[in-house]
């Protein structure tokens, strides 16, 4: 390879911070893996603990992200943006997400940016995931200044059972360098009712570097979705409301079931 590779790590941390109807709070940590798509075949040689469509630690799987047909991460992307009326092929796409680990998978959110030819920002879709098997992607595009994404866009999404599903997404965030700083936070009409923050510090994707954060994030997968479980209980303490996933069909709309 004659230039240095766009793919890494980040380690991270995660803040979540309810506003309304009560405050609540919590900080985690975590990490991730940035992918150039066209940098995998030469990752995978390189690092052999990761694998993409076999079985590994680590296994970066077409049927974890949502799909219009079987053809790849790549093409079921493209499909995506023709239905958002985006035309442009991107020529680069990088996405921020977890691999499975030892087989298993769940991603509160993995990006995908896309880029031109010249490597410009052309757009991004981010894909929130769910704890039912649900994963639905939002178009992100460039913001007013042309090199950061934002939109607020309704949710119409079930994700938590303590959040009404006629909130917004008000997805920010740059394009990952050697800081990573993801916002999402959610609107009731004009009221910010949630905070949350994904940030990170760049680190080089190898071996060695992989291995040290396996040992300081053991079964990193399954922590996060341990504590999404705890964080809903201590929620249902505090008497927050709780919406059942069947009580409004009609407004969870655009999401993939997880294809296994």
């Amino acid at each position: 390879m004659n230039h240095p590779a766009a793919s890494c790590l980040y380690e991270c941390t995660v803040m979540h911070r309810r506003l309304h109807p009560k405050p609540h709070e919590f900080v985690y940590r975590i990490f991730l893996f940035l992918l150039d798509l066209d940098e995998i075949p030469s990752l995978t040689s390189a690092v052999p603990i990761l694998s993409a469509e076999e079985p590994n630690l680590y296994s970066l799987r077409n049927e974890d992200y949502f799909q219009f047909h079987s053809r790849g991460l790549r093409a079921n992307l493209e499909t995506f943006l023709q239905t958002q009326n985006i035309s442009a092929r991107p020529a680069r796409i990088r996405l921020l997400t977890l691999p499975r680990m030892l087989g298993y998978t769940f991603n509160p959110i993995s990006i995908f940016f896309c880029f031109d030819s010249e490597n410009r920002p052309l757009t991004s879709v981010v894909q929130v995931g769910n704890t039912f098997g649900e994963l639905k992607p939002y178009l992100v595009p460039l913001d007013e200044s042309g090199s950061g994404f934002h939109i607020r866009v309704p949710k119409n999404y079930y994700v938590s059972p303590f959040s009404p599903l006629d909130l917004a997404f008000d997805f920010r965030f740059k394009i990952p360098g050697q800081n990573l700083h993801i916002a999402i936070d959610n609107y009731q009409g004009e009221q910010k009712n949630l905070v949350s923050s994904l940030t990170g510090k760049r680190t080089e994707l190898t071996i060695s570097n992989l291995a040290r954060l396996t040992l300081a994030f053991p079964l990193v997968t399954l922590k996060i979705i341990f504590l999404i479980h705890w964080e809903a209980l201590r929620l249902w303490l505090k008497g927050i409301p709780f919406i059942m996933k069947e009580s409004s069909p009609h407004k969870q709309t655009g999401a993939f079931r997880i294809q296994k």
